[in-house]
């Protein structure tokens, strides 16, 4: 019986001590709202096509809640100069990228996710393409940095890379 009583007055204890702390803590509106940030990226094709990548881009995020957000990036990618299968040169290609996302974050609110779907357009060295692209990329963002790894395909460009992302970002 005494054994009971301890179980009870425990249990009680922490229901109680458990109540009281729940109405100490508020419950924490999330203001949605757009940020805008500027980023470097760098990357490494994964074919033999082209040597490297270098490039700028502008990302406005729309934050739906403190853990999903929606994007719109555009920007300017050159693939420098490679060797095709033959051993030729093959020119530099130079295109624009329009992309929209969902970015996710699932760790500690700066961990995220993000995939993301769009096209590039070739505009240098005579190229005429326009070509389906989709990038799936892993980073780390807070207030004012985002630094991401992501695999970017380009299908008709007959190439696709791994860019790093360094961006400064702010809210609007």
């Amino acid at each position: 019986m005494k054994k009971l009583q301890m179980l009870c007055l425990a249990a009680f204890t922490f229901l109680f001590a458990n109540t009281t702390f729940a109405q100490e803590s508020e419950v924490q509106n999330y203001d949605q709202g757009f940020r805008l940030g500027f980023g470097l990226n760098g990357g490494l094709p994964t074919d033999n096509d082209y040597d490297w990548s270098l490039g700028g881009d502008v990302r406005l995020q729309y934050d739906l809640s403190k853990k999903t957000s929606l994007t719109l990036t555009t920007g300017f990618t050159n693939l420098f100069m490679g060797k095709d299968e033959l051993g030729n040169n093959v020119k530099d290609l130079g295109f624009i990228p329009a992309k929209a996302g969902f970015k996710a974050f699932v760790l500690k609110d700066q961990f995220y996710v993000l995939g993301e779907l769009g096209a590039g357009f070739a505009v240098t060295n005579g190229y005429d393409k326009t070509t389906f692209l989709w990038a799936p990329g892993i980073g780390y963002a807070n207030k004012y940095i985002d630094l991401s790894v992501r695999y970017e395909d380009y299908h008709d460009f007959r190439t696709n890379q791994v860019a790093l992302r360094v961006a400064y970002g702010f809210k609007l």
